[in-house]
């Protein structure tokens, strides 16, 4: 390692550049122009759409010069992340993001903050750096902000150690890097590829389930079998809201008896992820929204609208998100059945045709009631949800070990980010 040296980050820099970018105008304004504004949202999905859900605003030309985009540079998160997932993100700006739409510029927003290495900082080593000091524990001690809004302490951030060789060094760290990602994103595409053979199975044995193959012998195409009806939700049911803090209230900081239930822990048909806690008073006000175990939730707006599933008997002192309801007082009906139905991809096609607003979904609570949903007797519902789970439960142990495997890949790319900065890897 005799041509390495240890700088602080900010020394890399040639630019550094972040706040805000203004405000569209309300008229024709021959100071501004269009620009694509690249935002934090736009890295969760990075790897596939490279900046093409970007928003396309009116700006002020002197703030397009300032934060237009070349290829090399960085964009590092500086706000937002939650209890799972730290702030402190990077992206890499390559020729194919400026290539969308060319004659239209790209800038960076005010959630991010725009770094241009020096001429002798390669671009690509730099972004593995970040990315591999993102994934390392150290990220956690330049984070401000609650457990579900984090900011970056960013002048901090420009502080940390970075270890940089010479550019030729730099150059050929990176080659051996892609190299060998390369390898490891061939199995991780194998992954994923039996990862939706296996979610199209669990869809093929919800729809054997309804329609009554599973316990039936002979069942005719397109009929319910004998003894089935069709029945809305609000002929079974009742349909009950969730509730958002009332004003002044907030949310605690330290664990309490009283959880609040976010739509971000409504997954895999059950309560999951760390909880949201509440003080006792906010709870005394919410109780009307307090769910108890066995309920059947549904979410009624975000990406995941339409998710069903179960509340736990062991839930505790728990209130719902206002962007879920609850289905409660079935009659003759039973949960995990109905749970299983609303997941099933002819009643998720019904509740994509019922959703409000194309923009922001929003599934209303008076149009889950008149979802249909065919109802056999209730000890042949019993028996198809035996038969259900215990198809599924296969396929939950393989998503299981695939996940692990999933983990272990993104592992393996950390041990060789940590061998490239140890000058290991080369």
């Amino acid at each position: 390692m005799t041509d390495w040296k240890l700088i602080k980050l900010e020394e890399a820099l040639d630019y550094v550049i972040g706040g805000d970018w203004g405000k569209d105008p309300d008229y024709d304004d021959p100071g501004y122009s269009f620009a694509y504004c690249i935002r934090a949202t736009e890295i969760k999905n990075w790897e596939t759409e490279k900046g093409k859900t970007a928003s396309l605003r009116k700006i002020k030309k002197a703030n397009i010069e300032k934060r237009k985009l070349v290829s090399g540079d960085i964009l590092v998160e500086i706000s937002g992340g939650g209890p799972e997932q730290p702030v402190g993100r990077s992206i890499l700006i390559d020729q194919s993001v400026l290539n969308f739409e060319a004659q239209i510029p790209k800038i960076s927003t005010n959630f991010l903050r725009l770094l241009r290495p020096k001429s002798d900082v390669d671009s690509k080593f730099l972004n593995f750096f970040l990315r591999y000091f993102y994934h390392s524990a150290d990220i956690t001690k330049y984070q401000n902000g609650s457990n579900n809004l984090r900011n970056l302490r960013f002048n901090d951030y420009l502080n940390i150690n970075f270890p940089c060789p010479s550019i030729s060094t730099q150059q050929a760290i990176v080659s051996k890097i892609e190299e060998l990602f390369s390898e490891v994103d061939k199995g991780v595409e194998s992954l994923r590829t039996a990862q939706q053979q296996l979610k199209t199975y669990r869809q093929s044995v919800l729809k054997w389930a309804f329609e009554g193959r599973l316990t039936n012998e002979i069942v005719k195409e397109g009929e319910l079998p004998e003894g089935w009806t069709w029945k809305s939700i609000d002929e079974v049911a009742k349909i009950k809201g969730g509730k958002r803090l009332p004003p002044k209230h907030q949310y605690s900081e330290e664990p309490t008896d009283y959880v609040y239930i976010m739509a971000g822990n409504l997954k895999y048909g059950t309560v999951t992820n760390k909880p949201t806690y509440i003080n006792e008073e906010t709870y005394k006000a919410l109780t009307r929204y307090k769910v108890t175990g066995g309920e059947v939730y549904i979410t009624i707006v975000g990406a995941c609208i339409g998710d069903a599933g179960i509340i736990p008997d062991n839930i505790g002192n728990s209130i719902l998100t206002e962007n879920a309801a609850k289905i409660i007082d079935l009659i003759n009906v039973n949960n995990k059945y109905l749970a299983y139905w609303i997941n099933s991809a002819v009643c998720q096609s019904n509740i994509k045709s019922k959703i409000l607003s194309a923009t922001l979904g929003k599934l209303a609570l008076n149009r889950i009631g008149m979802l249909e949903v065919p109802v056999p007797p209730i000890v042949e519902q019993q028996k198809i949800v035996q038969e259900i789970e215990s198809r599924l439960s296969l396929t939950d142990k393989l998503e299981e070990m695939i996940n692990q495997s999933l983990q272990q890949a993104e592992a393996l790319k950390q041990s060789i980010l940590k061998k490239a900065f140890e000058g290991k890897l080369i």
